[in-house]
């Protein structure tokens, strides 16, 4: 039998090498903006928010990479690569996994008029955040005493689809103290305005706290928009009738 040698074509071997570290390059590239995005996010959105209003936020209004901010950035990128599902309410803070009991009512509407949302539908009975908002279980339900926990999910504003509830909340950093929060449940209309927006860690869970002296609101999503880096906490309180009316 004979044995047929071919040369290697030296050029088509060079093409392969560069056409590899082409791609190399670019998946770099990639991950390197997908680790960045955060502190994009935070320059784009954030920022601006914080220089037009007083925000209780220990995210500083210059951005440091503390090793702190470092660890906490690189936890919600690996949770991201890693698969967690954030449509999942109970995967946003697995060290209270609250069974939802049976409520009040299985479901009340939320508008919020400066976002031009409108009725939004939302669960005492379920963890699914893209089919609509969904109260925590085991906090108050409205108008009851109490501290209503309410989840919702965001995204970049301008990925932002009325009627999406995976993009509901894309425009909840432009909220300010004194913005209204309505609330419909069995035929009855309440008024809740925010008094206190915070920016936290996801490991705080203190706004989970039941506090029974008043009608409290806690509206939560994940900031900056389109990223899991941060919690945005929206604190509201209920408006109580003018007893002159």
């Amino acid at each position: 039998m004979t044995k047929v040698y071919r040369k290697t074509n030296p050029l088509k071997l060079r093409r392969s090498f560069r056409l590899a570290g082409l791609v190399m390059c670019i998946i770099g590239a990639l991950l390197l903006l997908y680790f960045a995005l955060p502190l994009i996010s935070f320059e784009v959105y954030l920022k601006p928010v914080f220089a037009s209003q007083l925000v209780a936020a220990p995210i500083p209004k210059t951005t440091i990479l503390s090793e702190e901010s470092f660890q906490s950035l690189l936890q919600a990128t690996t949770d991201s690569l890693t698969g967690v599902d954030f449509t999942n309410a109970q995967n946003w803070y697995p060290s209270i996994q609250t069974e939802h009991t049976e409520a009040a009512v299985a479901s009340y509407r939320l508008s919020i008029p400066k976002l031009k949302i409108l009725d939004a539908f939302v669960s005492t009975t379920d963890n699914d955040l893209s089919e609509h908002l969904i109260q925590y279980g085991g906090t108050a339900v409205p108008p009851s005493r109490g501290n209503a926990v309410i989840f919702g999910h965001s995204t970049l504003p301008q990925l932002y689809k009325e009627g999406d509830y995976k993009t509901i909340l894309a425009n909840a950093h432009t909220l300010e103290v004194g913005d209204d929060l309505i609330v419909r449940v069995s035929g009855m209309t309440y008024t809740y305005k925010i008094y206190n927006i915070t920016i936290t860690n996801p490991s705080d869970t203190s706004f989970f706290e039941q506090n029974y002296d008043d009608n409290y609101l806690t509206l939560v999503t994940c900031t900056p928009p389109g990223t899991t880096w941060k919690r945005l906490i929206l604190k509201a309180k209920i408006v109580k009738p003018d007893a002159n009316e």
